[in-house]
C-alpha cells in the first residue's frame, strides 16, 4: 500500500456493547507500518493494550481517541480498553477488524486520500486560474 493517510472501515466485538469505535477511521501508512487512529463513542477510555504495548489518549476532551499500530488488514486485532465509567477501573477485551475492500480501489483511487484531495484541489485552483485569464482577456 502506498504512504498516505487512508479512511477504512471497521468491525468490533466484544465488550458490553454500551460503547464502540466511530467507523470509519483514519488510517496511516508510513514505509512498513500502518497505524489507525481510533475514536470512542465515550470519553471514558483512559488506556488501550495492543500487543502487549500501552496507549494513552491522544486528546483531552470529547470522546477518547487513541492512535494505535495496525498489523495487518481483514485480520482480527485484539485489544483491550480501560474505561472509567464503571465505579472502578476495568480493561475490556474487544476485536477489531480492518476492512480492505473500503479503502479506494481501481481507476487511480488507490492514491491516499490525502495526495488525492492535493490533486484536487490543484485543480481547482489552476481553473480559477484559467477563468481569470480568459475574463481578463476578453476586457481588453
Amino acid at each position: 500500500m502506498n504512504d498516505g493517510i487512508y479512511s477504512v472501515e471497521i468491525t468490533m466485538t466484544g465488550g458490553t456493547g454500551k460503547a464502540h469505535i466511530l467507523s470509519p477511521v483514519k488510517l496511516t501508512v508510513s514505509g512498513e507500518s500502518m497505524t489507525a487512529e481510533v475514536e470512542w463513542s465515550s470519553s471514558n477510555y483512559d488506556l488501550m493494550i495492543v500487543d502487549g504495548k500501552e496507549f494513552l489518549p491522544v486528546n483531552d476532551s470529547g470522546n477518547s481517541v487513541f492512535v494505535i499500530p495496525v498489523y495487518t488488514l481483514d485480520e482480527p486485532l485484539s485489544v483491550q480498553a480501560e474505561t472509567l465509567a464503571m465505579s472502578e477501573p476495568h480493561l475490556i477485551d474487544y476485536v477489531i477488524t480492518f476492512d480492505k475492500s473500503s479503502l479506494p480501489a481501481g481507476n487511480g483511487a488507490d492514491i491516499p486520500l490525502i495526495i488525492a484531495g492535493s490533486a484536487v484541489a490543484a485543480a481547482a485552483v489552476a481553473a480559477a486560474v484559467i477563468a481569470v485569464i480568459r475574463t481578463g482577456k476578453r476586457r481588453k
